[in-house]
C-alpha cells in the first residue's frame, strides 16, 4: 500500500514544494485548507488532479479529527501557521491560536485517531531570536523576539512533549529562512526581488525598506522540504536544524537583486524608519551538522543563485501580467 501524506498549509510556499516532492515519490497527497472566501491555490494549480483537497482548520479540533479519520494518513506535515512576523505584532492572539495552539490540536488529533502516524512540525529559526550562541544548533536556548517566534517555540516544545509522553513519532524541523519564487510578496526577500523587477521594467523608482543590516541564513525552499521528508524516514524521531550555515544581510540581498537587472541598489532603496520592527532579530546562522550527518541532507542552491532565480521569475511574471492586461500595479505589503 502506498504512503499517504496529509499536508496542512499546502497552498503556501513550502506546502506546494512538499506536495511536488511527495507526488514524485509516489505518495497519495491530501492537502488540508481552511474555508475562505478568498482562497488562493495558484501555487498548487499545476498539481490539479494529482492531489486531493479537504477542509479543516487548526482552530477547530473536531475538523482535524475528522480529517485524520477520513484520510488515514501515514504521515502528517503541519506547515499551516500565521507565518508573517510583522503581522504577529498586530494579531498576537490569533498568531498564538494558529501557530501555537494549532499544533496542540493537531497532535491531540493524531494521538486520538492513530498514534502510529508520523508527524512533522514546522519549527522556525525565529525561536532563537536574540541568539545565545553562534551558530545555532538543536541545543541552543530559545529567546524569541516576536509573538510569532514565541508561538513557534510553544509548538516546538509541545511536539517534544507529545513525543516523550505518548511515544509518538513526532519531529520538528528548525528551518532557517528559506525562499523561492513562490514566497509571499509580503516577505522581505520577495519584496526586494519584486521591487527590483518593477524598477527595472520602469514601473517604479524606489523601494522602501526597514533594517538593512539584519542578517539571515537564507536557503532554497525546495531544499528545505527534502529535509522534512527525510526526517520522517528515520528509524527514530529527532529534531533537526535545516540551514545553509552562511549569513547575508538584507543589504546583500538588495545588492544582488538589483545587480541581476543591471542596477545599483543604492540609487533606489530608501530606508523607512516606520518599517523597523519593535524588537528586531539581528543575526541568525544555523548549524545543520546533524542533518548533514544523519539525514544526508545538503543544500543545492547557493544564495546568489537563489536571489537571481527569484528576480528572474518576478521579471517574467510582471512582463506576462503586462502583456495579458492583468498587471494591477499594486506593490507588496511592507516588511
Amino acid at each position: 500500500m502506498s504512503a499517504t501524506a496529509l499536508i496542512t498549509g499546502i497552498t503556501g510556499q513550502d506546502g506546494s514544494y512538499l506536495a511536488e516532492l511527495l507526488l514524485e515519490k509516489g505518495y497519495a497527497v491530501v492537502g488540508m485548507t481552511r474555508r475562505s472566501s478568498t482562497a488562493t491555490y495558484e501555487r498548487i494549480a499545476h498539481l490539479a488532479g494529482r492531489l486531493e483537497l479537504i477542509q479543516g482548520d487548526l482552530l477547530d479540533q473536531a475538523s482535524l479529527v475528522a480529517a485524520l479519520r477520513d484520510v488515514r494518513p501515514t504521515e502528517v506535515y503541519n506547515l499551516a501557521a500565521q507565518s508573517f512576523v510583522p503581522t504577529s505584532w498586530n494579531q498576537p492572539v490569533l498568531t498564538g491560536e494558529f501557530t501555537g495552539l494549532g499544533v496542540t490540536r493537531m497532535l491531540e488529533a493524531v494521538r486520538q485517531v492513530d498514534p502510529s502516524v508520523r508527524f512533522y512540525q514546522a519549527s522556525s529559526s525565529e525561536m532563537f531570536g536574540k541568539v545565545r550562541e553562534e551558530p545555532q544548533t538543536e541545543a541552543t536556548p530559545f529567546h524569541p523576539r516576536s509573538p510569532y517566534g514565541v508561538a513557534k517555540a510553544y509548538g516546538h516544545f509541545l511536539t517534544v512533549n507529545y513525543r516523550e509522553s505518548y511515544d509518538l513519532f513526532a519531529v520538528s524541523g528548525i528551518l532557517f529562512n528559506h525562499e523561492s519564487p513562490r514566497r509571499g510578496l509580503e516577505f522581505v526577500s520577495r519584496k526586494i526581488t519584486d521591487g527590483a523587477a518593477r524598477i527595472a521594467l520602469g514601473l517604479s523608482t524606489t523601494l522602501a525598506m526597514g533594517n538593512l543590516e539584519a542578517r539571515r541564513d537564507w536557503g532554497f525552499a525546495g531544499d528545505s522540504v527534502q529535509a522534512m521528508w527525510l526526517m520522517l524516514q528515520q528509524a527514530a524521531p529527532r529534531d533537526y536544524v535545516v540551514a545553509t550555515g552562511e549569513t547575508h544581510s538584507v543589504r546583500d540581498l538588495c545588492r544582488i537583486a538589483f545587480e541581476r537587472v543591471g542596477l545599483d541598489f543604492n540609487e533606489h532603496v530608501v530606508v523607512d524608519p516606520a518599517l523597523i520592527r519593535p524588537a528586531e532579530v539581528d543575526h541568525l546562522r544555523g548549524d545543520a551538522s546533524r542533518a548533514r550527518a544523519e539525514l544526508g541532507w545538503m543544500p543545492t542552491v547557493d544564495f546568489r543563485g537563489l536571489i537571481e532565480m527569484m528576480v528572474d521569475a518576478d521579471v517574467a511574471r510582471i512582463q506576462r501580467q503586462i502583456e495579458t492586461g492583468a498587471f494591477t500595479g499594486q506593490p507588496p505589503a511592507s516588511r
